[in-house]
């Protein structure tokens, strides 16, 4: 495994030189039902604030990672590409084989207290999930929560994991003094197609359910509706259901994102497309033959449709950025803090 001097390329989550040497990695196995099969690597990072590069769409400008790999193993994840940067495969080692850095909540506190630091807006879970199983063992959420309430700091955080309810009374505490967002992805209610192509996470109820805890809460929650999965999920009966439940979560908006291949991701969702349903393999081909993305004609085809259905169920949909408050940053006037670059979630 690749560690030392590590950088990952240009646009590489995490760039920008070594992250942490190959001495200060602690391998370590659990025998314990939720993490068998599951190997975690303790790091000591030497940076966690990550820029997001300029061209990105998305509306904030920093991230924090506490986890790379993820457990979730959801079949279409576009951060599998970064596992190749550690001379890991982006298939079972991604789901498998997950970097943990330990230090994420004593580095943050110490980087947000940098005379550099301007206050901008930290996202969270948009590369993986910062609530996947490994959260639940090794705790770094609180510690990196209450570091950016300290600061008075605004933030966001995406997710699939239930166990954000954990924290629930450190993110109430947070936005008593700053910005807070939280956003839960869902992007179907098909509990069959769920199994088979996210199957370390929650189920869809179980998520929607956490939604309508946070909302009761007072902590405003919007649905990611994403991914939208051509021919597997995204039928008018299927999108009608997933907007329903959306809609009967308390969700304060929901945003819909059609499935994005990236390599990486696509070679592993081509490869589970082919042993799950050979008939749409040459479907998907042409779909995606112009690249990452599904055809422009029917990306804005799927948003419509969600749109009509979130007024039909009173739900508002989102304006872009706005499911979880987040503001449009400035860019800081002076240097930042060491950059390390974060893969855009679009």
């Amino acid at each position: 495994m690749r560690w030392d001097n590590l950088t990952g390329g240009p646009g590489a989550p995490d760039a920008g030189g070594a992250l942490f040497g190959a001495a200060s990695v602690v391998t370590r196995t659990f025998d314990t039902p939720e993490f068998r099969g599951i190997t975690f690597h303790e790091v000591r990072a030497r940076s966690i604030l990550n820029r997001v590069p300029g061209a990105s769409r998305m509306p904030f400008e920093w991230t924090v990672n506490p986890y790379r790999g993820c457990s979730h193993a959801c079949v279409y994840c576009f951060a599998r590409k970064t596992h190749s940067y550690l001379d890991l495969d982006t298939g079972i080692d991604f789901d498998s084989q997950i970097v943990v850095k330990t230090n994420a909540p004593e580095l943050l506190r110490r980087e947000l207290a940098s005379g550099r630091w301007t206050g901008a807006h930290v996202a969270m879970g948009t590369n993986v999930d910062c609530y996947q199983r490994a959260e639940g063992r090794y705790r770094l959420m609180p510690g990196i929560i209450e570091a950016l309430r300290e600061r008075a700091n605004p933030f966001s955080i995406l997710t699939k994991g239930t166990l954000i309810l954990r924290d629930l009374p450190l993110l109430r505490r947070a936005a008593e003094v700053a910005e807070v967002g939280i956003s839960v992805s869902v992007g179907f209610t098909d509990t069959a197609l769920w199994r088979t192509v996210e199957p370390g996470t929650p189920s869809p109820a179980a998520r929607l359910g956490a939604v309508r805890t946070l909302t009761d809460a007072g902590i405003e929650c919007g649905v990611l509706m994403a991914p939208v999965i051509p021919f597997l999920g995204d039928s008018p009966e299927q999108l009608r259901a997933t907007v329903r439940a959306v809609a009967e979560s308390g969700a304060t908006s929901v945003t819909p994102l059609v499935l994005h291949l990236r390599p990486g991701a696509r070679e592993w969702f081509t490869a589970w497309l082919g042993a799950h349903h050979p008939h749409l393999v040459e479907r998907y081909e042409r779909m995606y033959a112009g690249g990452s993305y599904a055809p422009t004609w029917y990306q804005r085809q799927i948003t419509r449709q969600v749109h009509e259905l979130a007024a039909e169920f009173d739900i508002g949909p989102s304006r872009r950025g706005a499911a979880r408050r987040i503001p449009l940053p400035e860019r800081p006037a002076g240097p930042a803090p060491a950059e390390p670059v974060q893969l855009s979630l679009l």
